[in-house]
């Protein structure tokens, strides 16, 4: 998979003469952000300036709000977002970015758009939150076959300038586009079809993608799985004949003093396995990989980044299908590490490949894990399509995560393993189950499941992103339809926090 690009960035004090669109935002108070040339231009051309005139046709303070003004002469199209009715946040500005970015994008014809993006001032920190949620924003999915090419959805936009009146530091047009190209990376991936993006060529993605970087791979195929005794990896992806890899993906910087440990699900599509999905659920199940695609995602970032913070990165991969070789309800699986486990339902497969992730890594001695899933309906149930769950072993942890994702700008909400959960594990075959004896805390029991296999005295964190991963609905702020790259943000945030 070729990492989709993204237009050029670059962070000035004033826009561009020759910019075909320019994004200014819509407070209560009024436009913000628009240069005074283009306010006079307006003022001259219609007797009112741009914040009148574009309440005028409709346009509001409230987030989501977007509105195309006619240019001013020889000036660029105007297109006018809200930043919402109170302060506007640094995800506040994100958002208006990305959704004004979209917008302009529309306005595209054969030729791809430069685009300037003045939300008014605010600092690096400001600069850096436009900047990602303007990149964010202008992707989109290529369309596959002959109408791949010469659509006009194709020109999309060529480059970006962020306006930042009082001036930037160097590195900032750098870091944003870092995090932007991995959260694209990342969706991209989970938008491809499961036809072409399966185990072996997943792996084969993620060692195109760190080619050129200062990591580490490894992978593992289906011998070296069943040598190593990758027994809930190896079930999972037994039914398929495409079988099952597993990815290690290692960052060494010199002077790093923390070892982080990341662990993501990967499912390639995901049919329920002989416990069958209906088909109404099955259609978005090629993003079932989504958490392997962040870690994979973020542990690219992270290099390119060059924090310095030790990273090892687990992504086990399998494409769960019915057939003669499928694993059964009531099989008894043996996980790396030796621990056994009474296969409950072959839909709630998600959690045996983590299993084997989290034994596995916790073998490397990491400071920290975090495990990245698609993993229960019941996280959807509990906190709705936008906001994942986060279940941890400490409350320091829980925090060092939430603050995390505020600072990405990602939606967590902290979920409890609570102490009767694991009484629902206990099997009379097995070491535990690995499902419950009811549905009622679904999430909850998933989360009890996988810390069983983390090393005793390893801080370690869960994020069930089922929710927010995949998009089905009309895009919003910077966030297409399809893949959202959930989790990827956090992740990097999370690094940053580690070697601060």
């Amino acid at each position: 998979m070729p990492t989709p690009p993204l237009p050029t960035l670059t962070i000035a004090q004033s826009a561009p003469r020759d910019v075909d669109v320019l994004v200014v935002g819509l407070s209560p108070e009024g436009a913000v952000g628009v240069p005074t040339d283009i306010e006079q231009a307006y003022t001259n051309r219609f007797a009112t300036g741009v914040g009148d005139l574009a309440r005028s046709i409709g346009a509001k303070p409230e987030a989501g709000s977007h509105h195309t003004l006619p240019a001013a002469g020889d000036g660029p199209r105007v297109v006018v977002v809200g930043v919402g009715r109170g302060e506007s946040g640094l995800e506040d500005l994100r958002r208006a970015a990305g959704s004004g970015v979209r917008h302009a994008s529309s306005l595209a014809d054969d030729t791809a758009l430069s685009v300037a993006v003045s939300l008014g001032e605010g600092g690096t920190d400001t600069a850096r939150a436009i900047a990602e949620g303007a990149l964010m924003g202008s992707y989109h999915y290529a369309i596959l076959g002959v109408n791949a090419s010469g659509s006009d959805s194709d020109a999309g936009i060529g480059a970006i300038t962020v306006v930042e009146p009082t001036g930037t530091n160097s590195n900032l047009s750098n870091d944003a586009e870092v995090v932007a190209r991995a959260v694209v990376t990342a969706r991209e991936w989970v938008n491809s079809p499961p036809n072409l993006l399966y185990p072996g060529s997943f792996a084969d993605d993620v060692r195109e993608l760190v080619r050129n970087a200062p990591v580490s791979v490894e992978v593992l195929d289906e011998k070296a799985l069943h040598r190593e005794g990758y027994g809930g990896l190896l079930a999972v992806g037994g039914g398929s004949s495409r079988l099952p890899r597993l990815v290690r993906l290692s960052y060494r910087p010199r002077g790093a003093k923390f070892h982080l440990a990341l662990i993501g699900k990967g499912i390639t599509f995901d049919s329920g396995g002989l416990n069958i999905k209906p088909a109404d659920g099955m259609y978005t199940m090629k993003c079932d990989m989504s958490g392997a695609a962040a870690v994979f995602a973020a542990t690219k970032a992270i290099a390119d980044l060059r924090l310095k913070i030790k990273i090892t990165t687990y992504g086990p991969l399998a494409e769960n299908l019915p057939s003669d070789t499928s694993y059964r309800p009531s099989d008894v699986l043996t996980i790396y590490g030796g621990k056994t486990v009474e296969n409950g339902n072959t839909d709630a497969e998600g959690r045996l490949v983590l299993a084997d992730g989290l034994a596995r890594a916790g073998e490397d001695n990491p400071d920290l894990m975090v495990d990245v899933a698609t993993l229960t309906g019941a996280c959807i149930v509990a906190l709705g399509a936008r906001t994942a769950g986060l279940m941890a072993s400490d409350d320091e942890t829980a925090n060092r995560l939430v603050e995390a994702a505020k600072e990405g700008g990602e939606e967590v909400w902290r979920l409890p393993i609570p102490s009767e959960t694991r009484a629902k594990l206990e099997s009379k075959v097995a070491d535990l189950r690995s499902t419950g004896t009811d549905k009622s805390g679904g999430a909850l029991l998933a989360a009890a499941f996988l810390r069983e296999f983390v090393t005793e005295g390893t801080p370690w964190a869960h994020l069930d992103i089922a929710g927010p991963a995949f998009h089905d609905g009309e895009p919003y702020g910077y966030v297409t339809s399809g893949g959202t790259g959930a989790g990827v943000r956090t992740l990097i945030a999370l690094a940053r926090s580690l070697v601060a």
